[in-house]
């Protein structure tokens, strides 16, 4: 074996190189606003196929839907797509998890179109908005955005006041550009607007706006512009054959699946799924081998990441820091055990790469370490430390009472009276009588890589050694004692004891 400062000084060597791959993907791969711009008109002005991703939105607007919507937006801006189309079919949906899906449509530089196909209603149309461009089914419609409770219910009359306000205002906001679009929402929104163009009534007061498609096409002034809808088309094959020429696009669609709710399970109980993997990962630590406990804590830790994976936050690279650190623990344990530096980077790897993959991370868009980014995943961090403490706590008050305890102790006869040995905490009655071995020789009962078992005066005792390794039969020397085993050291030629 080489000596430990070999091992430190490759880990650091290890851990240089990562930060440096780290920060030159941050620096060099990803592109500006300005430079992803820049390519979509290019791309234009060169009059390649034109990339469009399509994004079903169906159904409730729920998590899940929020998480297609990221997930593609995401997959538009690194295949430089130049139009994303919300493929939309919902009666509507939750207030929050709609105001989150139009900060993620902030985040294209690109161009954006909704088909109502067939119904936008609700929160629908309030996403429906945020896009360049409305285009409908036949038989689209859509309106009615009045906000409700969850249950259908209606709000608090002074709580509804204050919300259609700030809707109807933010809706005014992101329609900049679009002659009606503002008035129109507004009216779909508040009952009480009045939705009136020149000399005619749209709407009167007392109920809310709803559109079908050939009403949204309507057109309005001088010079004539349409009320809402940029275009009815009989699918979205039409549409982009109507601004791009038969043949003159590529067209991705997304598909919802399974996963997609799975993972609004997944991360919702986030520090508890972490807070287990910690406490598995800690039980391990404190028995002998590899086994169950690691397996289990690292299988939970990578459910974790699959449910931000799948939510749009994490891409592959937190999933292959994941592995990374991971197998810098195995190396650790198997190949080079004692040297500390490498587990202990794999630790820091694991952690850093479940904290990336919760934060909301963009490929158009410099990465910067800023509070704002991490404050959630941090939090989401310290609730799964305190998770894993009190399980840690409640494992080390009932470990030694319990069948989870026996077996974490290898019972072997000794002279037809004794078991392993392990766990002196205060109060343990066995504390004195271990601490008492310090000094004492005695042989390996098994490989020692780096933990195992030793045989003292014919007693099995759990031992780990904190440098190298011990081969089965050799003589070791008692160096300490810890909760869950002795520390020893293999004897060599030159040990005088």
């Amino acid at each position: 074996m080489f000596p430990p400062r070999y091992y430190r000084l490759l880990g650091v060597l290890w851990l240089s190189l990562c930060g440096a791959c780290l920060q030159a993907w941050a620096q060099d791969s990803v592109p500006s606003p300005e430079g992803m711009a820049e390519k979509v008109e290019t791309a234009l002005m060169e009059e390649e196929l034109v990339r469009v991703v399509v994004i079903p939105v169906r159904d409730q607007i729920t998590n899940p839907i929020l998480y297609v919507v990221r997930r593609g937006l995401k997959e538009a801006i690194e295949q430089n797509a130049a139009l994303v189309v919300l493929d939309m079919k919902t009666p509507g949906g939750s207030l929050d998890t709609t105001f989150e899906i139009l900060e993620a449509l902030e985040k294209f530089v690109g161009s954006t179109a909704t088909y109502v196909n067939n119904e936008a209603l609700s929160a629908g149309s309030l996403i429906s908005a945020m896009t360049d461009d409305i285009y409908f089914a036949p038989d689209g419609v859509i309106g009615a955005a009045a906000p409700v409770l969850s249950s259908g219910a209606e709000l608090d009359e002074s709580m509804k006041q204050k919300i259609v306000s700030y809707l109807k205002a933010r809706m005014r906001a992101i329609s900049e550009g679009h002659t009606y679009r503002g008035q129109v929402i507004s009216a779909m929104i508040d009952a009480d607007y009045e939705l009136k163009i020149g000399e005619e009534v749209l709407k009167a007061k007392g109920e809310l706006l709803s559109l079908t498609a050939t009403e949204a096409s309507k057109t309005y002034g001088e010079p004539a512009e349409p009320l809402l809808a940029a275009g009815i088309a009989e699918s979205i094959e039409a549409l982009l054959a109507e601004r791009y020429g038969e043949g003159g696009y590529t067209m991705v669609t997304l598909v919802t699946t399974w996963a997609e709710n799975l993972a609004a399970v997944l991360n919702g109980i986030t520090p508890i799924l972490m807070g287990l993997g910690l406490l598995g990962l800690f039980v391990e630590f404190k028995t002998p081998g590899f086994g169950l406990f690691g397996i289990g804590g690292g299988l939970l830790m990578l459910i974790v990441l699959f449910g931000h994976y799948v939510a749009g936050l994490s891409g592959h690279e937190s999933m292959l820091f994941f592995v990374l650190g991971a197998l810098l623990i195995l190396v650790e344990l198997l190949l080079l055990p004692g040297t500390i530096i490498l587990a202990l980077s794999g630790v820091v790897m694991m952690i850093g790469s479940l904290l990336w993959s919760m934060a909301d991370i963009w490929p158009n868009e410099p990465i910067e370490f800023s509070g704002d980014l991490f404050v959630q995943p941090l939090l989401t961090l310290g609730l799964s430390v305190m998770v894993a403490v009190v399980g840690g706590i409640i494992v080390l008050k009932f470990l030694p009472k319990g069948w989870f305890g026996d077996r974490m102790v290898l019972w072997s006869a000794a002279g037809g009276s004794s078991g392993a040995v392990m766990g002196q905490g205060e109060g343990n009655p066995m504390t004195s009588a271990v601490a008492s071995l310090v000094g004492r020789t005695g042989k390996a009962a098994t490989d020692m890589y780096p933990s195992g078992h030793v045989i003292i005066d014919g007693r099995w005792y759990e031992a780990r050694v904190d440098v190298g390794t011990s081969d089965e039969g050799r003589e070791v020397v008692v160096r300490a004692h810890r909760d869950f085993g002795l520390v020893v050291e293999p004897m060599g030629e030159e040990d005088d004891v």
